[in-house]
């Protein structure tokens, strides 16, 4: 008999990342900062929904304040935009983009408590996670692969959440449409 134990998930995920802490100490820069904020994009979607990989980690972040220097005492390369903060960990693979746009302003006050690869974090509530993916979906200036991706990520949403139905236009999202015809 072979003596078989199982990965954990943040295991799991520290072996894509190439980092066992770079989730973790990301939250907690951003806890440190005093900004309220949540986990936003595909990373978030593993929230509610089968979970998928992905080497990205979006978080909406009321204002910027502090956010950029605690990153920065936490390891953390930073650089600014005017927009957004994008932040690696030297050694790690997982790469945190801080969205500081007006839209997603009040989506951490609407968090829910979360949980992904053994962290936890505050996560966009259902409903603004689905805004946020339409805002991604058919943003023309956007990657057409991320696009498809966003396309995706709500179609994993409508699959598993059939409220979310009523959140988005019929015939604006095809992948999402499929849920809405009889079985």
């Amino acid at each position: 008999m072979r003596n078989e134990t199982m990965m954990s998930e943040a295991e799991f995920f520290a072996g894509i990342t190439g980092s066992s802490n770079d989730l973790q100490t990301a939250v907690h820069a951003l806890q440190a900062s005093g900004q309220p904020f949540c986990l936003i994009g595909g990373l978030a979607v593993n929230q509610y929904a089968e979970p998928m990989v992905t080497l990205d980690a979006d978080f909406a972040i009321s204002a910027t304040p502090g956010a950029a220097e605690a990153l920065r005492a936490a390891g953390f390369t930073v650089e600014e935009f005017p927009h957004s903060l994008n932040a690696v960990l030297p050694g790690s693979r997982l790469r945190i983009q801080i969205t500081i746009n007006s839209r997603y302003g009040d989506f951490p006050a609407r968090a829910v408590s979360g949980t992904l690869f053994g962290v936890s974090m505050p996560v966009a509530c259902l409903a603004d996670l689905v805004q946020g993916k339409l805002w991604a979906a058919t943003d023309p200036l956007r990657r057409k692969t991320k696009r498809q991706k966003d396309r995706l990520d709500l179609a994993r949403l409508a699959e598993g959440h059939p409220e979310v139905l009523g959140l988005i236009q019929p015939g604006l999202i095809p992948e999402v449409d499929e849920f809405r015809l009889p079985s």
